[in-house]
Formats: structure tokens, sequence, C-alpha cells
């Protein structure tokens, strides 16, 4: 009951989650009690193991109900693998909320005490169980518990667990909490790191895959340098309706765009939006809330680095954090990056509260990229971005916000996110000046990863009616959540435009060709998906005419050129490579015979 009322942040629903014939509640509440009487089998006494286990459940239901109100998303197992990424943001949460950081960490505390002499004294005063107490909660136990687990797979169907109304809904993540209960549904998701073949994966289907229609070796390329910039909550403020600004706050971002990104995130989960612009594959095609930069990327695996490097440029990636933050130091080196610098390597970069600046890694760039005689590709991601936004982040705001429908802590938040803003736009005037002199092409990507955390800017604002982007909603909406800027910019070939709202997927297509080249995924596969699909999300695909499906990867027969894109992408990171040597030919090594 309480891990429920934490998870679900209220007691709504929950009545008729114990209590109605077709929800598993009852089912749940026995589970527990089973996991109890082994606990207390191992432990040796009466009702010790509540005294562990309940703690540790109101614990998950609490950080799930929290994660919802920033994330959209409910707890997830996955999520316990970036502790260490939560509390090393710890310090910008804390500074953004002081009082409610000290009560937390104070009710915390107490909590913490409160259960050690709990569990001191239980051990004097809970009855001690006898061996046969023991051996016969866990002959009544282990049994039912075993035959409960072999039926918890979601991708079989189970009649017994139909008839104890357990649902897997592993599509809508949401109905998934709300109908099973967070203990089912967060069992349910145990196995997320294990994936599938698509039905009809194989060596033949994968042989019968088109590549480039045109032979690579035609384009040559030019050898321009590339610079692509994954700028950290970037996004344009003046969509917000009922706040005015005293003047443009990224007016070169505005006169040079391209489109945007519809991301599949929203405000976090920068790693997810990353690792589809660096593939050009899709999360739409990986389990609901899995992470692959965390849970997939365990071998080579090619992308826009390995393609570059093939073509004789050197590669880096750059981020001004610590270079475990979501697994890049291995995922880096995997994807084929021949150095990644972090802020161990880098020089100390100045920072805006505790973040290094955009202006200070755009120098940074620009420092390296001058002292690099080869061609380059450069892939970095921000960090001044980063939210929650105190109001102290900034000595003074270059642009002010006025927002009379705004609370004062909520315009405060707003009006340091807009600064910030701004200081990214004057960065990208910075690079794009350095670049128009340069005698090589430069060519210059940048994009947000996905909207700001503002939470109750949002709603006392109307632009959503949560603090978090719907996962489920029609096109508009969906676009108005998700869209981030988008500047695709030559030096000597000027602004792409009107490339409209794409997923992240595409953007190795737009760079691959305007660099010249051309390559049997990243412009033949891909090519053929973006001439007719602009968004591939999980819930909404959305055609180049305006064209949307909601739910299409349910709906039966999935078009055939987005089923060979899913093909190749389980091939390359989950099956057997058969279409690596004819889809990423740079990955395969001179003389080395393919698999």
């Amino acid at each position: 009951m309480l891990c429920e009322l934490l998870a679900r942040g209220g007691f709504d629903d929950i009545g008729q989650f114990l209590t109605a014939s077709d929800r598993p509640g009852l089912v749940a509440v026995g589970l527990l009690f089973l996991i109890l009487l082994t606990g207390d089998a191992l432990l040796g006494r009466a009702h010790q193991s509540a005294l562990l286990i309940v703690p540790g459940l109101a614990m998950l239901g609490f950080f799930s109900g929290h994660k919802q109100l920033f994330l959209s998303d409910p707890l997830y197992p996955s999520d316990l693998l970036f502790g260490r990424q939560i509390a090393e943001l710890l310090p910008a949460m804390i500074a953004a909320r002081p009082l409610v950081a000290a009560g937390i960490f104070g009710g915390a505390l107490v909590t913490l005490l409160i259960l050690g002499h709990t569990l001191v004294l239980g051990r004097h005063r809970f009855p001690k169980l006898s061996g046969t107490a023991r051996a016969a909660r866990l002959a009544l136990a282990v049994p039912v518990l075993g035959a409960f687990a072999s039926i918890m797979d979601p991708m079989t169907y189970s009649y017994a667990r139909d008839r104890l109304n357990i649902i897997p809904m592993m599509w809508d993540q949401k109905e998934n909490y709300r109908h099973n209960g967070f203990l089912l549904a967060f069992t349910f998701n145990i196995p997320m790191a294990n994936v599938t073949a698509p039905t009809g994966y194989g060596e033949e289907t994968i042989a019968d895959i088109s590549g480039e229609l045109v032979p690579s070796s035609i384009f040559s390329g030019r050898q321009a340098d590339v610079i692509m910039i994954m700028s950290e909550s970037l996004w344009d403020p003046t969509r917000l309706s009922g706040v005015s600004f005293s003047e443009d706050p990224m007016p070169v971002i505005r006169s040079h765009q391209s489109g945007e990104i519809f991301s599949p995130e929203f405000g976090g989960l920068t790693a997810n939006v990353e690792f589809e612009a660096l593939t050009g594959f899709s999360n739409a095609f990986l389990p609901y809330g899995s992470i692959p930069y965390q849970q997939y990327i365990r071998r080579p695996l090619p992308s826009l680095a390995t393609f570059f490097e093939s073509k004789g440029y050197e590669t880096r990636a750059f981020h001004p954090f610590q270079s475990w933050f979501w697994n890049r130091r291995n995922v880096y080196e995997a994807l084929g990056f021949q150095k990644f610098e972090s802020e161990e390597t880098m020089p100390a970069l100045e920072k805006r509260g505790i973040f290094a600046s955009d202006e200070a890694l755009t120098d940074h760039l620009i420092r390296t990229a001058d002292d690099t005689r080869n061609p380059f590709f450069f892939f970095a991601v921000t960090l001044q971005g980063h939210g929650p936004y105190e109001a102290t982040r900034y000595e003074s705001h270059a642009v002010k916000v006025d927002a009379p429908a705004l609370s004062p802590a909520s315009q405060a938040s707003l009006a340091t996110f807009t600064h910030g803003v701004r200081e990214a736009d004057d960065s990208l005037k910075t690079l794009m000046d350095w670049a128009r002199k340069r005698k090589r092409e430069t060519i210059i990507v940048l994009f947000g990863d996905h909207l700001p955390p503002l939470g109750p800017v949002y709603t006392e604002l109307g632009y959503m009616p949560k603090m978090v982007a719907s996962r489920r909603a029609p096109v508009e909406t969906m676009k108005r959540e998700h869209e981030t800027p988008l500047v695709i910019w030559s030096s000597k070939r000027g602004v792409q435009k009107n490339i409209g709202s794409i997923s992240p997927s595409q953007l190795p297509h737009f760079v691959v060709r305007l660099a010249g080249y051309r390559h049997p995924f990243y412009t033949g596969v891909l090519g053929r998906v973006q001439e007719r699909y602009s968004v591939i999300d999980r819930h909404q695909l959305i055609e180049r005419n305006g064209r949307s499906e909601a739910d299409w990867s349910l709906n039966g027969e999935i078009d055939p050129t987005l089923q060979n894109y899913r093909f190749i992408q389980y091939d390359l990171m989950f099956g057997e490579k058969h279409g690596v040597e004819k889809f990423f030919p740079e990955m395969v090594e001179p003389n080395q015979p393919v698999s």
C-alpha cells in the first residue's frame, strides 16, 4: 500500500487496484507476503524481513513517483545502473532547491536511524523461528514464487498470468505500472536487457536488403571538417505563450535554423538521443525504457566516427564532465572515436554555476581544430544548459523575461534557462565566424537533445498539462513537447534549409551527404527511410507528407523499409553481423573474413 501510494503520487486508483476483479492488486499482496515469509525463514526470526523489504520497496516507490515528475517515465530496473550519475548531479539539485534537499536528507537520516534502532530491537524481541518453522515457510513460499517467476516473461503468453489479470504492457509503461502495480510492472522490466531477434531475421534476409544504389566510390567527398554539437537542453523559450522577452534569446540559431529535432526524450536521458545521432539507429526498435549506452553497447558498433575515420579523418569526442558518466568512456571507444576528451583530460574550463560554459568549450574546440592538420570529425556534448536552473547561476541576464502568470520561483528559473540559451547562441556565432575564415570547408551541426526540465513553468503557462512531456499524444502535442532547434550549416554552402522535424537517427544521413559522400547504410538505407518518414518514435510514426500513425509498431505489418532498417540494426547490435561487409565496409579490416 505504501509503495503504491509513493509510486502513484497519491491515493488515486489504489482502491481500484487492490479490490477490482480485473486488476492484480491482491496477487501482488500475496506475492509480497510470500517474499516476506521467505525472508523470515532466511533471517531466522518472524517479521524481521519486513523491516528490510518494506522500506526498500517504499524507497523504490518514492523514486518512481519522483522520477515521473521530471522525466515522464516510472522507475525501471535499468535506472539502478546510473545511481552514480544522479549522485554527481546532487550539487546542482541542492543549489536549486536547498530547503527541499535539506528536508529530504534530514528525513532520510531520521528514517535510517529509526530503521537501524528497530532492527536492533527486533533481533531481541521478534520470536526466533525453529528449524521446522523455517523449513515450512520455505516449503510454502519457494515453489509458488518459482512458479510465478516462470510466467513473468513479458514476451511470451501465459494462460495462468492472463487468468490472474496480470497484463504486461511494455509498449505503454505508464499504463503498465498503473494496471499491474509497481511491484509487478518493475518485475516485468527486469529482462529488458534481453533483445529478441525480430521475426524473419537471418542471413538471407540481410542479403536481400539493398544498400546505396549509386556506388560509394563515385563520391570521394570534399574532405570537409565536421563539428557536431549536441547542446544540453537547447530549446526555444519563445515558444511559450504569456511570456515577453526583451530581445530574441537565440537570433543566430533562428536565422540559421534548418529544422527541428524530434527528441525521443524529455528533460533527461541525453544518452539515448546521442545514441541515435551518432549511429543512425533508433530507440524505437529497443525495449521501452532501455538505455543503449548502459545496457547494449558491449562490442564495436558502426557510427559517424568509424565512417569518417575510414575516410582519413581524425575523430574526437568532447564532453566537459566525468568520462564514466553514461558510460561514455567505453561507449566512445566502441563507436570508434580515436580520442575522448572529458573533464579529466581537458584543460580547466570556465564554469557557469557548477557546469563548464559553452563559451569555454567552444574555445577549446577551436584551439583543438587549429592544431589538427588532417580533416576531422568532432562530436561535442555541452553541459551549461543542464538543469535545474537555479536563480544564482548568472550574475546578470542578457535577456529580460516578463511572465506575469509565473510564480517568482518559476520566473527566476525561466530567466536562468533563457540566459543559457543566449550564451549557447553566442557560442554558435563564435564558431561560425571562425569557420568562415578557414580555407577548408567546415560543416557545423547543432541541435538540442531534449526540452529543458523547467517543471512548473510549463503548467503555470498552460504549455503542457503536466510538468513532463507526453509519451503518447496527437502529433501537434508531441511536436510541441519534443521538438528542439536544429542547425546544419556549411562555411561554403550555407544553411541546409527545410529539413523539417526529424528524429536524431536521421542526422547521419544529412551529415554524410553534405560532406559529399555516399554510404550503403547512411545514405542508402537511411536515405530511403528519410524519403518517406521524418520521425520514427516509439509511439508516433510521422511521414514526410505529414500523415502520422500512432502505436505503429503494434499495428501488425510494418512497412518493409522500416523492417529492413530494424533488421540491420539488430544484426549489428545483437545479431551475427551478416550485413557488416555490405552495409558498413569500414568495420571490416583488410584480409579479415566476415563471419
